[in-house]
């Protein structure tokens, strides 16, 4: 579904999430590409008829886990432990990381580390078949929903601190029609689905206006 990345979309953060071949999920993905190509974001977000919340939700995560995994590999060099030596997204937010798991109490630390952080950790959620299943007729579990909002949640601030530190290198790349057109498709289906709260969004609340306005419903 990235088909938004040129040249340099062989080179991911982390190793890219495949969604099985011969899947349902796998149609459903193949559906949204299509719906996507033709350029209609607002339509390739909404859920197709009669099919699953759940399978919807989590095919479109995996897919933005894998579209941030490749733009945050663009710009890995840029982003270090000098350049960034807390994860921000502008003045007027900083996160500290935890899991609630391995890492209880939240710690500081630098952009490149919470990253790294943080896509491990999301990548073994996406792994792991009792949150996401992949075969047909295994059911989700009750908390499905509120484990996919927390992912979402989390690779929004990847978005967020590209924007706030790293625009001038995406421009340098050109990579930043890929970026905002991305970030539009991620930011269309959160709010399709009430996924992220707004206080959440804070630190791209202009751009997600600028962004969303010319396609007001």
């Amino acid at each position: 579904m990235s088909f938004f990345f040129g040249g340099r979309s062989n080179k991911t953060f982390k190793p890219k999430k495949n969604i099985p071949e011969g899947t349902h999920q796998y149609d459903l993905m193949r559906h949204a590409a299509a719906t996507l190509g033709s350029g209609n974001l607002r339509l390739a977000v909404m859920l197709p008829e009669g099919e699953d919340l759940n399978e919807w939700v989590a095919v479109n995560t995996v897919d933005f886990f894998n579209q941030i995994n490749m733009l945050y590999g663009t710009i890995t060099e840029f982003c270090t432990e000098e350049s960034c030596a807390v994860m921000s997204a502008g003045p007027k937010y900083e996160y500290h990381w935890a899991d609630g798991h391995t890492v209880k109490k939240p710690i500081k630390c630098s952009a490149p580390k919470y990253i790294d952080y943080l896509m491990t950790w999301a990548q073994d959620q996406l792994d792991d078949e009792t949150l996401f299943p992949s075969k047909i007729g295994v059911p989700f579990p009750k908390n499905f929903l509120s484990m996919a909002k927390t992912i979402l949640k989390r690779l929004f601030r990847v978005y967020a601190h590209i924007y706030h530190q790293h625009f001038p290198e995406v421009v340098q790349l050109g990579e930043e029609a890929h970026l905002n057109t991305s970030f539009k498709h991620f930011i269309f289906f959160v709010q399709e689905f009430n996924l992220i709260e707004r206080r959440e969004l804070a630190p791209l609340q202009e751009l997600i206006e600028k962004l969303t306005a010319k396609e007001a419903r």
